[in-house]
């Protein structure tokens, strides 16, 4: 496992998986969802979390909240929406956002293969860069799940 003092090496490297603990659980960080779906072996009709470094970056996403629902989304904390079939998230944790200072957005996923609990030999062999602060990786409850739309919001999770 390499270690950085500086997170400024890691936007030069050409990072495929990124395993970090982010805001929710332990989880895999990526723009490539094809080498996400393999790693987790998933159904390719099922997407991804797409999680934002702040709301500037969501805005120029052009992701349309409604505005009925843009208030509690900007003061939402650990919770994923999804509009129109787009799941998103904007994290607010340091060390999550860190990891997207240089990029606006990741594909993010549970650090896992689909249905089961989360092993860190299987997430070692699978990720690229491992990013682990002194409390190390645990896994901790998901993000709460929102459907909304223009007239109503519709609890998932």
């Amino acid at each position: 496992m390499a270690r950085f003092k500086s997170n400024t090496r890691l936007s030069r490297l050409s990072v495929k998986v990124i395993l970090a603990q982010t805001d929710t659980t332990v989880g895999f960080l990526s723009q490539d969802a094809k080498r996400l779906k393999e790693i987790k072996k998933r159904s390719q009709t099922k997407p991804f979390i797409k999680i934002y470094r702040d709301f500037k970056a969501l805005k120029s996403s052009k992701t349309r909240i409604p505005n009925m629902f843009k208030n509690s989304v900007r003061r939402a904390k650990k919770t994923t929406f999804i509009v129109k079939n787009l799941a998103f998230r904007v994290s607010k944790s340091s060390l999550h956002s860190q990891l997207l200072r240089d990029l606006a957005w990741h594909y993010s996923t549970s650090a896992n293969e689909s249905g089961r609990d989360f092993d860190m030999l299987f997430c070692a062999d699978k990720a690229d860069i491992i990013v682990q602060n002194r409390d190390g990786l645990h896994q901790r409850s998901s993000s709460s799940l929102y459907i909304i739309n223009n007239q109503k919001r519709r609890k998932l999770r």
